[in-house]
């Protein structure tokens, strides 16, 4: 289970370290290959390959009125392996898409990680939490 927030930095090259926390459960699991692939929120997903091949199965059996989810899913996955130093080289494209420049906030979301630009991960936040908790949540509490 992945959890937990980072924030990193993109170096010239469009590259990032992969925090140590994660680095070695990323090498056991799937030998330091990912997937990273867009979302609609205006963030970027990365999957450990073996997480994302179970994705990809799913979303590519979608019917052709989802068309266009695929498109954003698959038509934007980008396969890529964890380099000797921990980086992982983020595709000029998928940056552009999210509009990540130099700083990057990754999230732990369980089995998969979450890719934001600092300000736009804070205005999602600010939205979600000026929206109120959702109904599906009503019986949660700690």
């Amino acid at each position: 289970m992945f959890q937990g927030a980072s924030a990193l930095t993109l170096d010239a090259k469009g590259r990032m370290t992969i925090p140590a926390r994660h680095r070695d459960a990323l090498l056991l699991q799937c030998e330091g290959r990912v997937t990273l692939t867009r979302h609609p929120h205006g963030c970027l997903l990365l999957f450990p390959r073996p997480t994302w091949e179970s994705h990809r199965n799913d979303i590519s059996k979608w019917p052709m009125a989802a068309r266009a989810w695929q498109r954003i899913f698959l038509g934007n996955a980008c396969d890529v392996e964890m380099d000797g130093a921990g980086r992982i080289l983020v595709a000029p494209e998928l940056r552009s898409a999210v509009e990540l420049v130099r700083d990057v906030m990754m999230m732990g979301m369980g089995t998969h990680f979450e890719l934001w630009d600092p300000s736009r991960l804070a205005a999602s936040e600010a939205q979600a939490m000026a929206n109120g908790m959702p109904d599906v949540l009503s019986d949660f509490s700690f």
